[in-house]
């Protein structure tokens, strides 16, 4: 199936899963907020396209973020 989510190893992810970051990210739009390496997000939510992922963080609300970049905690 080439529609499930997989993180940047290749594992499966699901609603609720943690996820990690895998490289500092600059969040657009939220006044300089950068996600560093190794930031846990926990409660993901998955999105229609299976490339990215909807979480909320501390600072940002409603953040999407591309599979790529994370792996399953």
């Amino acid at each position: 199936m080439s529609d499930e989510t997989r993180d940047s190893n290749g594992a499966i992810l699901a609603d609720g899963d943690s996820v990690t970051l895998i490289k500092d990210l600059k969040v657009k739009g939220s006044g300089g907020v950068t996600l560093k390496r190794g930031t846990l997000v926990k409660k993901i939510r998955l999105t229609g396209d299976p490339e990215e992922v909807e979480a909320n963080v501390d600072k940002v609300k409603g953040l999407v973020l591309r599979t790529e970049f994370v792996k399953k905690a």
